[in-house]
């Protein structure tokens, strides 16, 4: 809709993870630095942490696509799953042969077998877990026992763990200590500080084909102090705040359009204090018309014959 007004080739701020869009901010880089030096090193279990909208689908996606040989990766998006569909899956994404309907046991007999295979090759399968804190007990222990497969120099199977914070609020449970002892490496994502969010949305206008500068300095400011910092509402406020310049002809993204975009996003709101005003705000201004009206009516018929 605002495409063309603005000189742009694309949406800027999609929902959907782009490798194309990739910024590069402090945190992610180091995250990513982080797993590639413990993958490189043989380590058993890495994790990733991060609020919700920090960008760790986007990382997992990164890796996946970075690393190549001697690398083989699989990956897992959706974490609601059972033991046996866990170990179906990273087989699956493997290349692993299996006999049709395998038991548990077979599948895990197939999977120790391949992996023994490409290690001695000299690859190193990486399985890469997104959303890893809603991962059931069960589902978590396969990954232990899977991360059990190990030669006398080395593991057959590195796992990478991406989740928010609850994922560490769970391995701190008793009954998961063995698997939290065995995370050699961990990683955090950051939100963005005020200058990051300005880099950040002038790189992905730039990249969708626009010119750097098209948000207003006012309206960077509110954007990084509604948002928090987190690059999903970054996306969302920073959208809707151009469709709200494009919609009064603006050239510009201004304060007073960022200031729309927070109104109309029910996740910032609570963020700002000024939001939270606008129903006790329309209910005075309902009052004074009401009041207005009376008045104005009371001195019409007081004036009759």
């Amino acid at each position: 809709m605002y495409l063309a007004h603005f000189g742009l080739d694309d949406w800027p701020f999609r929902l959907t993870p782009s490798l194309d869009y990739r910024f590069d901010d402090p945190a992610q880089a180091q995250a990513c630095n982080v797993v590639r030096v413990a993958l490189d090193q043989g380590a058993g279990f890495i994790k990733v942490t991060g609020e919700v909208g920090l960008g760790k689908t986007l990382l997992c996606r990164r890796l996946l696509s970075e690393l190549n040989e001697p690398f083989l990766t699989a990956w897992l998006p959706d974490p609601h799953v059972s033991p046996g569909t866990l170990r179906a899956a990273l087989a699956r994404d493997l290349g692993v042969p299996l006999p049709s309907r395998p038991t548990q046991q077979e599948l895990h007999h197939c999977l120790q077998r391949f992996l023994t295979e490409q290690v001695a090759a000299g690859r190193k399968p990486v399985f890469l877990i997104d959303e890893a804190q809603a991962l059931s007990d069960n589902a978590l222990e396969t990954v232990r026992l899977l991360t059990n497969l190990e030669t006398e120099q080395r593991k057959l199977l590195q796992v990478v763990l991406f989740g928010q914070p609850e994922l560490d609020r769970r391995l701190a449970r008793p009954e998961l200590r063995q698997l939290r002892q065995r995370i050699v490496h961990s990683a955090r994502l950051e939100p963005l500080d005020r200058a990051a969010v300005e880099r950040y949305v002038d790189h992905r206008i730039q990249v969708a084909g626009g010119r750097g500068g098209l948000f207003t300095p006012a309206a960077i400011r509110l954007l990084a102090r509604a948002s928090g910092g987190t690059p999903r509402l970054i996306n969302v406020l920073a959208d809707k705040a151009l469709l709200a310049a494009y919609g009064r002809g603006g050239s510009e993204v201004s304060r007073n359009d960022l200031r729309r975009a927070v109104s109309d996003t029910e996740s910032t709101r609570d963020r700002l204090w000024w939001p939270r005003l606008q129903p006790a705000i329309r209910l005075a201004s309902f009052c004074l018309l009401a009041l207005v009206t009376y008045l104005a009516m009371d001195t019409w018929l007081g004036a009759g014959p």
